[in-house]
Parts: C-alpha cells; sequence; structure tokens
C-alpha cells in the first residue's frame, strides 16, 4: 500500500469542486464533513479516512476508487479491478445469474493471467477454470435459446420459426 499522498489529493479534490461549480461550504454540508475540515484536506493538511473520501466522492458524483488511488489507498490495478466489477453488478440488463457467471469468467482470466510460471506457460489451473465457465455460459445460453420467443412465434433448433416453413 502507497502512503498517502495528501497533497495531491487536495489539489484533485478543489479541482472536482470547482468543475462541479460547489463552494467549499456546499461540499462540506452535501458530504456530511466540517467546512474547515474538508479546508484542511483541500490543503494537503489532513489525511482523510475512506470513509471521508466516500463521502466527498459521492458529493461530487464521482468514483471513490479515484480518490482512494489519489490518496494512496489503493493501487490502480485493485481500482480497475473494483470499478470492472462494480459495472457488471450494475447492469440492469442481465439477471444476477448471468452477472455471477460474468464475474466467475472475468476471475478466471485475472488468475489465468496472473499464473505464469518462469517459462512463460500458462498453469493448467486458470485454463480449466475459464473452460468450465465458458461452458457454463455456452450452457445457459443454448438453454435460453430454446425457449426464445419472437413476435411470429418460438424457434427451432436451426433458428427459423416454428410452425413455419424455412427459406
Amino acid at each position: 500500500m502507497a502512503s498517502l499522498n495528501v497533497g495531491n489529493l487536495g489539489e484533485y479534490l478543489r479541482e472536482q469542486r470547482r468543475t462541479a461549480q460547489l463552494s467549499l461550504r456546499q461540499l462540506a454540508e452535501a458530504a456530511g464533513v466540517s467546512n474547515p475540515y474538508l479546508s484542511q484536506i483541500e490543503r494537503g493538511l489532513r489525511k482523510p479516512s475512506a470513509e471521508v473520501l466516500q463521502q466527498v466522492a459521492k458529493a461530487l458524483r464521482i468514483s471513490a476508487e479515484t480518490l482512494y488511488v489519489r490518496a494512496g489507498i489503493l493501487d490502480e490495478r485493485e481500482r480497475d479491478e473494483l470499478e470492472t466489477r462494480a459495472v457488471i453488478l450494475a447492469d440492469p440488463s442481465i439477471n444476477e445469474r448471468q452477472k455471477q457467471v460474468l464475474l466467475q469468467i472475468y476471475e478466471s482470466f485475472r488468475k489465468e493471467n496472473g499464473l505464469e510460471d518462469g517459462n512463460g506457460l500458462e498453469h493448467e489451473a486458470g485454463s480449466d477454470a475459464v473452460a468450465e465457465a465458458v461452458t457454463e455460459v455456452s450452457d445457459t445460453a443454448d438453454i435460453a435459446d430454446t425457449t426464445d420467443a419472437t413476435a411470429d412465434g418460438p424457434r427451432t433448433a436451426d433458428g427459423s420459426n416454428a410452425g413455419q416453413p424455412s427459406n
């Protein structure tokens, strides 16, 4: 974990606050912290907790992880992983089961890429996990395909409309 870089954080917060066209007092109120405390953070005199950074990020409508990286609480790679997971979990177009399978595939790829031996060869465990997750997704897709119904009616295995002649 890197040491806190409060000067850089303070400058960044000030810039974000000004971009959002908020006064110091308005941001302090929205974040639920005192005006003098927020001023000290912006000037690099205070080291805010992760909780305070989260409150400020929410008030500014920016990523808390970005502030954690700026403060040295989180490194860049950890932030990218957290943001990827958050985007998947927040996607309203896929159901919970699909989200979990997608996260499993994502984690499998991360493990596969992180488990290289000295010769650059990937370990089988990572490849096996990816294959298993892909098979699971494929099985889920097959079930969805056989139950898919369009405005014209259900589809057959070859994709044509059931009950209608194929072209």
